[in-house]
């Protein structure tokens, strides 16, 4: 079983890490026997925030007896350390612990550090020496505020957006991680549920130049969780057929595309852009007839009210041009209903 060592926290973990924001959608009594299931099965990371709803409370639920066998990390997107410190004993409240072993800045869009006047960096590392939090580290999907943190050695980890449709700089993020000695955790590394072929995603992470990343599934059916635990007894290659796969979804996926990640959303139009700016690529990708539904007709009727305010390009942290991709995917929308 493939293991990975996250930089100078010196934390060994699974190759194959759980993502824990899809449990939200389930009940806690399917998410207890998933969550149990993976860690009886050899993954023994689990990733989640203080934003996932009622996720922290289903892994406090699944692993309170046995949590010293285990890595939890988790996040927070306070702006200040008061909110930090709330945060972080709702957090501890809910995983029934009494430490996180990684502590995570859930996306800022600024680098934290001592002296900035929020306070927050300060307010971890006093949780650190309180023993509350093992190590510090950030997450963010924006290049350059992911290099800020790399270079600025206040982290201990970088959880970043990267699969298999990663650009030219998302890979320098990756080696830069490397050479700082800090642990590299990738986040949708099924970009969005856009990737499809699982083993294939995960035969590009087991290569050998990314034996330093961690990468977390978004898991929320016992299928899918079989699927992976399936990789670990025989791992796929990434050779003949499946390069076949990459590279036809490397041409597809190619150039402007929203991934989904909902940093856009809330809408003052009240368009779900998070799903609306990419339904071509759902309905061809993962074809579904509830795509097509009346209630999803209803909300791609929304786009028609788009204010053109810019709201979600200033918050996009792929910088794209939402308003012109909400209009083309409606456009394309309307072809499948006809």
């Amino acid at each position: 079983m493939d293991k990975v060592i996250l930089g100078k926290t010196g934390i060994e973990v699974n190759k194959n890490g759980f993502g824990a924001l899809p449990i939200q959608r389930i009940t806690k009594a399917e998410a207890v026997y998933i969550l149990q299931k993976a860690f009886y099965n050899g993954i023994n990371y689990f990733d989640t925030a203080r934003a996932y709803t009622d996720s922290e409370e289903k892994i406090g639920a699944a692993f309170s007896y046995i949590r010293d066998k285990l890595i939890i990390s988790t996040k927070t997107a306070a702006k200040t350390g008061e909110g930090l410190k709330k945060d972080l004993e709702e957090s501890l409240r809910m995983l029934q612990t009494d430490y996180i072993d990684i502590y995570q800045f859930h996306n800022p869009d600024f680098c934290p550090r001592p002296g900035d006047g929020t306070g927050l960096y300060e307010a971890a590392l006093e949780a650190k020496r309180q023993g509350k939090i093992r190590h510090i580290g950030i997450t963010n999907h924006r290049i350059p505020l992911a290099k800020e943190a790399i270079e600025s050695g206040l982290y201990e980890t970088l959880q970043f957006p990267f699969s298999y449709l990663a650009a030219e700089t998302d890979l320098e993020l990756v080696d830069a991680c490397k050479k700082a000695d800090m642990g590299f955790i990738a986040m949708k590394a099924l970009s969005g549920g856009l990737i499809q072929n699982s083993a294939c995603a995960y035969a590009f992470m087991a290569q050998a130049q990314f034996e330093h990343v961690a990468p977390i599934w978004g898991i929320q059916r016992e299928s899918e969780l079989d699927e992976f635990l399936s990789y670990q007894v025989c791992p796929p290659s990434l050779t003949g057929e499946l390069k076949e796969v990459m590279e036809k979804d490397r041409k597809e996926l190619s150039g402007d595309f929203c991934r989904g990640c909902g940093y856009c959303m809330p809408c003052p139009a009240g368009i779900e852009i998070n799903n609306c700016a990419r339904m071509g690529l759902l309905l061809r990708r993962s074809p579904q007839a509830s795509w097509l539904s009346a209630e999803w007709q209803e909300k791609m009727k929304k786009i028609e009210e788009c204010k053109h305010c810019g709201q979600c390009m200033k918050k996009c942290p792929y910088s794209l041009n939402t308003p012109e991709l909400l209009a083309k995917n409606y456009e394309d929308y309307k072809t499948f209903l006809d």
